[in-house]
This record gives structure tokens, C-alpha cells and sequence, in this order.
């Protein structure tokens, strides 16, 4: 039975009584994976730690050392650089892993085809990610972290390494899985490995994070723009056996980062979760409408949405539907039109038809 090779890569920065309890674990948990550690400008103190630590690793490990602190994302990058196996997996040092972590991951990896994946974090020091659907243990997703993270090197070869003028953190990483998806590579997060973590240490001024962190942004949104959050109702008498490709669609914009709120009849729900769409990305959120007091119930809904997202644009799901309480709702094909312009027109025949 075939088994894939994985890399492990850890970049360092001080911190040696934590980074040698993090090491020691990844030795522990995961005997047959190739640890490559960078070594980040480290204090003498740290250096020293991990030549000691090096000795009996051998074969086994590859550690590289640079005469200064490079920045994160530089330092990554040389692991990943250095890698020649299936995958290479990002491990922060302030991570501890047990028993099992690697596995689920390839796992998971495995069955999904992604070229990016995420497992689920806890402790003081876990990043923000967004969560799983209820009863979902895997989904795929548009945020994820360099705390911990799986990528699979055929991906590495085709689009690339990290963007080193970007940030140590959110719009590096957005901007990946962008490229990631032009490149035809999911993005995904699981449940089925959790990771505990303590919180990072921070290098630099916070005047410069920040001022990173705003250029950043601004070059993301110079290549690819603006995300949306979208509201979507279908009319009630819509079958969800005609949405196939409507769903399609929406799960294609919502790995570009577009957020969904569907709003469902009672009827509308059940079908969508048996169909598996409550758990197709974190991004698509399954609304049921009440029924009873509907059109009260679907205004305060709208309301908390319009509160959250003041610019959220609502969509008319089925041709000829008039969506309720709001009248600048787009159709379906203006909607596909500007998230996905190369994708074509959406047929709506039989939607039309219910509708």
C-alpha cells in the first residue's frame, strides 16, 4: 500500500525550551517523517539547543541556519525550498503534536484531492479560523495559518512559494489560496486534527506589523479585488434536485473568498443537507426560514446581515423570483457574471419553470 513521504518543516525564532518540546513531540508522533528545522537568527541560547538536538536526529533531520532573522515568511519558504517529499507540512513551534496528528491529515488530504489543508486548533494561542458546520469534519475553506499547515508539494511545484513582500500572516495567506484555486487546488480544514498551541512570539515593532499589514492589503485588492458577502433566496416552490448547477457556482466563487448566506424553506433545508451542501465550504451558510411568521422572520434575518455587512448584495436564486423586502436584488447570472466571468451563462430552465 502506497504511502506518502511528508517533510516537516519548523522555522525557529528563540523560544528553546518551547521549540525543543515541539521538536521532540514531532519526533515521537510522526518516526517516519523528514524534519527540517530553519533556524531563523536564533539567540545563542537557542542555537545551541538545537545542535544538541541535532546529534541523534542524523538522516532524519535537515537543520539550516541563517545569520539573521529574515522574517517568516522568508524562512518557510527556505524549508519548503528544501523539500522533496508527497508533502510538506508547516509546523509552528509553539504547536505540540500527538499521537496520530500526521495521519489524519493525510487522511484527509487524500480523500479530498486538496492541496492546502488545516487542521483545528485550541489552546491560548489558536488562530482565528473560522468553524466547521455543525456535524462537518471537514470542509474546505478560504482562511487558514501558518500555525500549522499540509500542503502537497505537486501544488508547490506548479504555483509556487509564498509571496515574501506580503505579510508574516492573513494576506499572504489569502493571496495563496487564491493561486492555489486559479491552479485548481482546494483549500480545507478538519476536524479530525486538533492542535493545541501556546501564543506566537512576536518580531518587530508594532508600527511596522501594522504598516505591513495595510500594504498588504492593498496589494491583495490591487490583483484580485474585493470579496463579497452575498444573500441568496430561491422562492419556496424551488426544487433543490435543479440547484445542482447553481450550487456549482456558488461553491466557485466561495473558493475566491465570496461569502453565502442561503435562505431556505423548511423543505428547501432538509433536501440541501442531504445532499451534503451544509458542509461543502465555511463560507456557504445554510439559513432556515421560519414557518411561521415568515416574511418577520426573514426581516430580521436580513436586518442582522445588513448589520454585519452594511454592503451585502442580495440575489434572486431562481429566474423570474422576486426577492422579498428587498428591490436591488441581482439574478443569479449577474452574480456569476462578476465573481466568475469566464465561467459562462448559468442554464435556469427548470428553476425558471418552479418559479
Amino acid at each position: 500500500m502506497y504511502k506518502p513521504t511528508v517533510d516537516i518543516v519548523v522555522p525557529v525564532w528563540n523560544s528553546p525550551f518551547e521549540t525543543r518540546a515541539c521538536l521532540a513531540a514531532i519526533l515521537a508522533h510522526t518516526p517516519d517523517a523528514r524534519l527540517i528545522v530553519v533556524d531563523n537568527g536564533s539567540s545563542r541560547e537557542t542555537e545551541l539547543m538545537l545542535e544538541e538536538f541535532s546529534e541523534p536526529v542524523g538522516e532524519r533531520g535537515l537543520f539550516i541556519k541563517t545569520e539573521r532573522n529574515i522574517g517568516l515568511v522568508p524562512a518557510i519558504n527556505l524549508g519548503l525550498a528544501r523539500s522533496d517529499s508527497d508533502f510538506a507540512m508547516i509546523v509552528r513551534p509553539q504547536v505540540m503534536v500527538h499521537d496520530g496528528w500526521l495521519k489524519a491529515l493525510l487522511e484527509a488530504a487524500e480523500a479530498t484531492g486538496a492541496g492546502i489543508l488545516s487542521p483545528v486548533f485550541t489552546g491560548a494561542g489558536a488562530p482565528p479560523l473560522p468553524t466547521l458546520a455543525p456535524g462537518c469534519t471537514l470542509m474546505e475553506i478560504c482562511t487558514v495559518s501558518f500555525t500549522a499547515l499540509l500542503m502537497r508539494r505537486e501544488m508547490l511545484i506548479m504555483i509556487g512559494s509564498f509571496d515574501e513582500s506580503l505579510d508574516g500572516g492573513e494576506w499572504c495567506l489569502k493571496e495563496y489560496v487564491r493561486r492555489a484555486a486559479a491552479g485548481g487546488y482546494s483549500a480545507c480544514i478538519t476536524s479530525r486534527c486538533m492542535l493545541k498551541c501556546d501564543p506566537e512570539q512576536i518580531f518587530g515593532s508594532f508600527e511596522r506589523r501594522h504598516e505591513m499589514l495595510q500594504n498588504s492589503r492593498l496589494a491583495y485588492l490591487a490583483v484580485w479585488g474585493v470579496n463579497n458577502h452575498y444573500v441568496v433566496y430561491f422562492g419556496k416552490e424551488t426544487d433543490a434536485a435543479d440547484l445542482g448547477g447553481t450550487i456549482d457556482a456558488i461553491l466557485s466563487a466561495a473558493r475566491l473568498g465570496h461569502r453565502f448566506t442561503l435562505l431556505l424553506h423548511r423543505c428547501q433545508y432538509s433536501d440541501f443537507r442531504r445532499k451534503g451542501w451544509n458542509g461543502l465550504h465555511v463560507g456557504i451558510e445554510l439559513y432556515r426560514i421560519s414557518t411561521l411568521f415568515t416574511q418577520r422572520n426573514l426581516k430580521r434575518k436580513l436586518s442582522a446581515l445588513l448589520d454585519e455587512s452594511p454592503d451585502m448584495l442580495a440575489v434572486r436564486g431562481s429566474v423570474g423570483l422576486q426577492f422579498p423586502l428587498i428591490d436591488t436584488a441581482i439574478s443569479m447570472d449577474e452574480l456569476i457574471a462578476t465573481t466568475l466571468p469566464n465561467s459562462g451563462r448559468l442554464t435556469t430552465q427548470t428553476a425558471e419553470a418552479s418559479a
